[in-house]
């Protein structure tokens, strides 16, 4: 029998709990975030893409995993006339990966760059700045295992929202390893646990049976004690996992992006692979208590290089990703109230060349971006031919071209892919040559 309590037939209808309606400024103030974050993740080159909120239940079911509260408890699902399983979307990943791979999208130029905005749905307990029908903002980019694509996301979304507001951003990021070494690290955890199994809350004796991992991420007290003397995944990681991880905190430092590595941190879902991270702010003051936690998620995310076979794809899709959690966002006493405006479509094709210039190339967009030049990019390329064709593909006016030269020397090479004709131009003066050329 149904626990939700039943209307008297006098009340009016009210909406479904956990659920609500978003009027007036609050709407604007949606749309507002919306049209700031998709700014910006234009600039950075992504590309919109939107799927169904309703999908077949088991591109959740065979993605997300066993053992994980979405699928155990929070999925929404249900069965159509025609006897068809489907389930309100819970996350945008899956789904993207769906589409990717229905659409034959590994033919086209890699990586791929998209931004998805909408509602999910999760049968969650309802509080503060969390709902049952909530909206997310994500970023990601199929078709390359690259470092520099982990950094990009990271700094996508540590951009939208710190020009949301967001005071005293950090971020906590682990690496759980790829299926080469993550098997003798989950063995060794595995053991830990048995040899602790009576300190074990019941919910994560279960975890251990179906997805040990997920034991890392409990909340339960006893468990979050015995965490702390685990056996640490980065110690187990593999030479390439290693290198991996390595070149993103590389970035991240080149970005002055504070981070702590958190030995403990997993994610949520089972798809994730090498990075994961979250983006957190200090907890309101006011509304802090002995139990709550001194900091708040407000975006989130990592890599997932084997989501695509769960999904029925013949290959591994190396892809990462973030998302941002907007309703947290867009109800913090310190958002920026965001009003709607005009996006524009990007005519200059960013190219690097060598690792000094890739270091150093996402600072580069962040000029174009504060001067709102938008650009296309294929960054993780290193081939300046490949580069070159996919910005004559994409019908590009001009091309920056940032190699190891430039990158010594402050500068760029601006060409007019029209004429051919080109000039190097200094950092300092790009903005500015940009704009003569309106």
């Amino acid at each position: 029998m149904s626990t939700e309590k039943k209307r008297n037939n006098k009340e009016p209808l009210v909406s479904v709990k956990g659920m609500r309606d978003i009027l007036d400024e609050q709407y604007y103030h949606f749309q507002g975030f919306f049209e700031k974050a998709q700014e910006i993740a234009v600039y950075y080159g992504f590309k919109p893409i939107d799927t169904p909120i309703v999908e077949n239940e088991e591109v959740f079911t065979s993605s997300i995993g066993e053992g994980t509260d979405i699928i155990d408890k929070e999925m929404y699902t249900l069965k159509t006339k025609g006897g068809d399983h489907l389930a309100l979307r819970p996350e945008h990943t899956a789904g993207l990966m769906r589409s990717y791979i229905e659409h034959g999208m590994q033919a086209l130029p890699q990586p791929l760059l998209f931004y998805n905005y909408g509602p999910v749905f999760r049968h969650d307990k309802p509080q503060k700045g969390r709902y049952r029908q909530f909206w997310q903002f994500d970023m990601d980019v199929l078709g390359s295992d690259k470092s520099i694509l982990d950094a990009l996301v990271i700094k996508t979304a540590w951009t939208i929202l710190q020009e949301a507001g967001a005071p005293n951003l950090s971020i906590d990021i682990n690496s759980i390893g790829d299926k080469v070494c993550r098997a003798s690290y989950i063995r060794e955890l595995v053991s830990y646990y048995k040899k602790n199994i009576n300190i074990l809350p019941a919910i994560d004796r279960e975890r251990l049976k179906v997805n040990p991992l997920r034991i890392l991420d409990s909340k339960e007290e006893k468990t979050i004690e015995l965490n702390r003397n685990a056996p640490d995944c980065l110690s187990h990681l593999c030479v390439d996992c290693k290198k991996h991880f390595k070149e993103v905190l590389e970035y991240l430092e080149q970005m002055d992006i504070p981070y702590t590595i958190n030995k403990c941190l997993v994610r949520g879902l089972s798809y994730y692979t090498r990075t994961v991270f979250e983006i957190m702010i200090p907890a309101e003051e006011e509304v802090l208590t002995d139990q709550s936690p001194r900091m708040i998620t407000i975006a989130s995310g990592g890599r997932y290089d084997y989501l695509a076979r769960s999904l029925g794809s013949k290959k591994d899709v190396s892809a990462v990703g973030s998302s941002i959690g907007v309703d947290r966002v867009v109800e913090a006493p310190w958002f920026a109230k965001l009003s709607p405006r005009v996006i524009k479509k990007a005519k200059i094709y960013f190219i690097q060349l060598g690792f000094d210039a890739k270091l150093k190339s996402l600072n580069v967009i962040e000029i174009l971006r504060k001067g709102k030049v938008p650009i296309a990019q294929s960054i993780s390329k290193d081939n300046l031919g490949a580069q070159l064709a996919v910005a004559e593909k994409l019908g590009m006016r001009y091309v920056i071209i940032f190699g190891q030269k430039e990158a010594l020397e402050n500068s760029v090479i601006f060409r007019d892919m029209n004429t051919r004709c080109q000039e190097t131009v200094k950092l300092p003066k790009l903005l500015e040559y940009i704009k003569e050329l309106k």
